[in-house]
């Protein structure tokens, strides 16, 4: 699927270049002028499609497709496919995104299907870092011969929690590129729901993981499915199922089957190395998990991907 593509061609870095983010200097336009068009929105929200709405908090604004495609191509320098099915973004409401300080959280739709979550309860967390730590040291061999620098998977910077009651996960990533001594932050949060998973992927670096580790708890809070879409809505044997579970979620399953190594694209972030969405493990470390951890939910087989 094309948005599962695009998805992974930004999911694994977007190199640090330039000294400032900035708004472009076409036609004499001031990051303060730009800013003001990008459209914020403030309260409650509902996504395109009318799938879920968010209750923003102060802390944040909301915006839309065309305001974060702006935002994520022409202000911070990533290439058009980053924007591809981006439903909206959520900026701190006290810190311009065009600042070094600036982060933001995009939002998207993996249309996967019903992700079964009976395996969460049984999850080793710290077998799966090590075997993800291997899949990224086996991964690391195609990258270079791709001309891209080695990722380290140095450990959680948060390690992963699935709320059973809300159907709400999240975990994040500690990483290093390179030889570089800055590592990078990959926040993550999932929100599973009767025919995919919202994802949240905050983009910001490592510095920023306290803010964000507390601002977690309040997007959990405010974002939630529209009736007929929610997790319990699901209806067995017609609706389609994932063929993974959460195991899958934070290993990596979407990226890994859209073929994420021949996708890659290296953008143009201020002073921060982005990830996008949780995608480390592949090769195959990847394979072994989800061929073992990971089943479809029950369901038409014959929906499951």
């Amino acid at each position: 699927m094309k948005s599962r593509v695009a998805l992974a061609a930004i999911s694994l870095v977007v190199l640090s270049r330039l000294a400032h983010a900035q708004a472009p200097k076409e036609g004499g336009i001031t990051p303060e002028e730009f800013e003001a068009k990008l459209g914020y929105q403030t309260g409650d929200v509902t996504l395109p499609g009318g799938i879920a709405t968010i209750r923003l908090p102060e802390s944040f604004r909301y915006l839309g497709p065309e305001g974060s495609r702006r935002l994520l191509t022409e202000a911070w320098g990533n290439p058009p496919e980053a924007a591809d099915d981006v439903l909206g973004m959520l900026v701190p409401s006290k810190e311009s995104p065009l600042s070094p300080g600036g982060w933001g959280v995009v939002i998207t739709f993996d249309d996967d299907g019903y992700v079964n979550d009976s395996d969460a309860a049984n999850i080793d967390y710290t077998k799966l870092l090590k075997e993800m730590q291997e899949g990224a040291q086996a991964a690391n061999e195609e990258r270079r011969e791709e001309g891209f620098e080695p990722v380290t998977l140095v450990g959680w910077a948060e390690p992963p929690s699935y709320d059973a009651n809300t159907h709400k996960l999240y975990w994040a990533k500690d990483l290093m590129f390179g030889d570089s001594k800055e590592h990078t932050l990959n926040y993550n949060i999932r929100i599973l729901g009767r025919r995919g998973v919202l994802v949240l992927n905050a983009v910001a670096g490592m510095e920023q993981l306290p803010v964000i580790r507390s601002e977690a708890r309040n997007l959990l809070s405010a974002v939630e499915f529209s009736g007929g879409h929610r997790y319990t809505d699901y209806l067995p044997g017609k609706d389609k199922a994932a063929a993974y579970g959460i195991t899958g979620l934070i290993v990596g399953a979407t990226a890994a089957k859209a073929g994420f190594f021949k996708a890659l694209l290296v953008g143009l972030l201020a002073f921060k190395k982005v990830l996008f969405a949780g995608v480390i493990a592949l090769g195959a470390a990847l394979k072994r998990l989800l061929g073992r951890s990971t089943q479809p939910a029950t369901g038409d087989a014959g929906n499951a991907v």
